[in-house]
């Protein structure tokens, strides 16, 4: 079941490009960390109250596919999406978009776990 988006818009950081001034790779990876942070906080609620609560998201897995490059001042438009929620982990989806073009396409899974990093139940406010 594919549920609601969230979008956040960020502007390319010249400290986030390669020598060519486009964005280096890996930096993709950190925007889809904005994404779910943001998404969260248009729930109501901050990462750190998260892990406030002794809990934490821990990314077990993660792709990028990447169809075209961003640029130095681009406008980007990052689109994050819910696609699975389990018992202790959520699953997202990503569209990085530049004006009407998607040039990067990307998900996660994030597993909770305590400070022990033992893996633990997704809050129930979380699942709601």
């Amino acid at each position: 079941m594919t549920l609601p988006f969230h979008e956040t818009q960020i502007r390319v950081r010249y400290q986030e490009t390669d020598g060519q001034r486009r964005v280096h790779h890996a930096n993709y990876l950190t925007y889809f960390e904005v994404g779910r942070t943001e998404m969260l906080r248009a729930r109501g609620a901050t990462y750190r109250e998260f892990e406030d609560a002794g809990l934490f998201l821990v990314v077990s897995d993660a792709s990028c596919k990447y169809r075209a490059p961003a640029e130095y001042d681009d406008l980007l438009l990052l689109r994050t999406r819910v696609e699975k929620v389990g018992p202790a982990s959520i699953e997202h989806a990503y569209e990085v978009i530049r004006g009407t073009m998607i040039i990067a396409t990307g998900s996660t899974t994030v597993v909770c776990v305590d400070q022990s990093g033992k893996v633990q139940r997704l809050p129930e406010w979380l699942l709601s």
